[in-house]
């Protein structure tokens, strides 16, 4: 007969202190499905004021030059409720400005997400209160671990159509999906 020592356990069966202080360093504040499900309620319950915006399959498709009318609209309702905008983009400057420059919203790019020297200098550029700030972004690995590392609000949403992203971001969704569940 095999005897093992009894270790305590966390609900999700794994020895306290192992793996799930790393999770909460990759668990969203928020899990939502869309930008669109961003309103001003929601922003007041947890004291937003300024947003911190990636662009790649979540304001837009990966692909496409433009973001949609309907996220336009969402954007324009933000700037009317006095919600502080900047784009984030690990995208290069020459693709992000023409996206910017649509929505009359500033931006930092490349970013260099995860680190969180985008998230800082964005806020620190447009005088963000790092307290009232939110990320909101469709990558774990990238957007909500840059708003963890700059201690900032985080809101993950679902990618839009991320079958046409680089395959470098397609091998991480796996991965995001069984953190995001198991966190």
């Amino acid at each position: 007969m095999l005897l093992r020592p009894s270790v305590p356990k966390n609900t999700l069966g794994t020895p306290l202190g192992f793996p799930t202080t790393m999770f909460n360093w990759l668990h969203p504040n928020l899990i939502l499905a869309s930008v669109a499900d961003i309103t001003q309620e929601l922003l007041q319950k947890h004291g937003i004021r300024s947003l911190l915006l990636d662009v790649d399959s979540t304001l837009k498709r990966y692909r496409a030059t433009e973001i949609p009318p309907e996220t336009v609209k969402w954007i324009e309702s933000m700037q009317r409720m006095d919600i502080s905008l900047c784009i984030l983009s690990n995208g290069r400057e020459h693709r992000i400005r023409p996206i910017a420059d649509q929505i009359g919203v500033p931006f930092v790019a490349p970013a260099m997400k995860p680190a969180p020297f985008g998230c800082r200098m964005a806020m620190k550029t447009m005088g963000f209160d790092p307290k009232s700030t939110a990320i909101i972004g469709d990558q774990v690995f990238a957007d909500i671990l840059a708003g963890k590392f700059a201690k900032i609000f985080t809101i993950l949403v679902t990618p839009i159509h991320p079958e046409e992203e680089h395959w470098y971001t397609r091998i991480k969704r796996p991965f995001e999906k069984w953190v995001v569940r198991h966190a």
